[in-house]
């Protein structure tokens, strides 16, 4: 049987009238019923190209089958058996442009709601852990340090530990997830799922020192002293890029990096129960037309702000966040100057902000990456008020390891360079991926590169 309704089953969702004033979850999910009708369009090609669409290859046809079949539970481990972290990739990973944009539902009408189906059945499966038989893993006797606990470096962790290798995590922060614990805010990714999805995974032959900084506390070289047989490096882009222009320094200027990270791993959402400092005033200002902007302007209107603007400067058909954050963004009332870039950043005699100063802009012939080159309209500056200054244009990877492993060839800003295949970097033993590689991109890339690694890995470690 196919439902042959064009459009998504509809999910419910917090209406913005009340979203704006919590941080829980906008999103709440699909019932049952729901999740099998929204299956039931699923046309179960026998070319399957949305698997291809898919960083870890996920079986979409064969987990979709299940949930119609109402066997939630099977659908849970098909889908787990390839990816680590699916209620976290229910939520965040970009399906539009990947599995979605590849299901054949779409040429005549809306896809098949992979993503959120996904994240219905893992939600299941996590409520019904207790009912899964652990499999029995035979160890190999090697080890493996991984740097970073961040997507890849997870899902590298847990490839390899299924295999039956000792696994250890280098994390440098009091926590694991990375990007998923100091990144996404929590009405976007409940920081509870995180912790369940992590302590899934230490069910495994995984140990975990946190609040070690590979390249300070400890150097690669030194991992391999301490007999580990090969080292992944998944160590993100946590460096945060600023504009360059006058009055960055001022009173109440962020990098996005800073105030995602203060509101959510040191949890300023709650100020009754923590005390972590975050300032907003009435109204902010965030440069950037990424995910990561969204995030903070969508934070910063549930920290009070009165007016929040976001400023780009391409055109909002070239914004790179995902049609839905932005859809939630507008329906929650931030507002959007484009074809706009900030030229300086305006402050009071206590160094406070009080404006930004920004120049119009046209869009001229497309740059290497494919997208169309921003151009300044001359004569065309203008002032905004604003009390916070947000800046979201980017992240680079943290220059540690890159000085304190010479061998280990780099780009020049700062990327690592890997065998595309393989992970594999100019030093033996060690690979690296996710946006240590690739500088700030998606979830589900960074754990696609973690998952091709661990199989290069384990192929290694046979040779040694």
């Amino acid at each position: 049987m196919i439902n042959k309704q064009e459009f998504k089953t509809r999910m419910v969702e917090q209406s913005p009238q009340e979203r704006i004033k919590n941080f829980n979850e906008v999103a709440l999910g699909y019932t049952e019923e729901e999740a099998i009708n929204e299956a039931l369009r699923c046309l179960e090609c026998k070319h399957q190209p949305c698997i291809n669409g898919c960083p870890v290859n996920v079986e979409i046809p064969q987990f979709i089958k299940k949930i119609k079949e109402g066997d939630f539970l099977e659908a849970y481990k098909i889908v787990r058996n390839t990816n680590t972290l699916p209620a976290i990739c229910g939520r965040v990973c970009p399906q539009e442009s990947q599995c979605e944009a590849k299901c054949v539902k779409g040429i005549k009408g809306e896809p098949v709601a992979i993503g959120r189906l996904e994240r219905f059945v893992a939600d299941y499966g996590l409520d019904h852990l207790s009912e899964i038989e652990k499999d029995n893993i035979k160890l190999s006797g090697k080890k493996v340090a991984i740097v970073g606990g961040g997507p890849a470096g997870l899902t590298c962790a847990d490839e390899l530990a299924k295999k039956g290798h000792e696994v250890t995590i280098f994390e440098a922060l009091h926590k694991l997830g990375g990007v998923l614990s100091y990144g996404i805010p929590e009405f976007r990714l409940p920081k509870s799922l995180v912790k369940i999805e992590i302590d899934n995974l230490m069910e495994l032959p995984v140990e975990v020192k946190l609040n070690n900084v590979v390249g300070k506390t400890i150097y690669i070289d030194e991992l391999f002293e301490d007999g580990f047989d090969a080292v992944f490096i998944g160590s993100g882009a946590g460096l945060p890029r600023f504009l360059n222009i006058p009055g960055e320094n001022l009173l109440g200027v962020y990098s996005a990096n800073e105030f995602l990270t203060r509101i959510n791993l040191m949890k300023a959402y709650d100020p009754s129960e923590n005390h972590t400092p975050i300032s907003i005033g009435k109204k902010a200002i965030v440069v950037g037309g990424g995910n990561v902007a969204m995030d903070a302007a969508r934070c910063a209107i549930r920290l009070g702000a009165e007016a929040v603007t976001i400023v780009y400067r391409r055109s909002d058909k070239e914004m790179p966040a995902r049609i839905e954050e932005i859809h939630h963004a507008k329906e929650e009332g931030i507002k959007f100057e484009f074809l706009t870039n900030p030229v300086s950043i305006l402050g009071n005699e206590n160094g406070e902000v009080i404006g930004v100063r920004c120049i119009r802009m046209e869009l001229g012939e497309a740059d290497s990456s494919g997208r169309r080159s921003p151009q300044i309209i001359l004569n065309s500056e203008f002032e905004i008020e604003t009390d916070t200054v947000i800046i979201a244009v980017g992240n680079t990877p943290n220059p540690l390891i890159k000085k304190t492993t010479p061998d280990i060839e780099t780009m020049k800003w700062g990327g690592i360079v890997v065998e595309e295949n393989t992970g594999a970097t100019s030093k033996k033993g060690v690979f690296a991926g996710g946006d240590t590689v690739t500088g700030a991109a998606t979830v589900i890339l960074a754990m696609g590169a973690g998952k091709k690694a661990a199989n290069a890995i384990d192929e290694y470690l046979k040779t040694i």
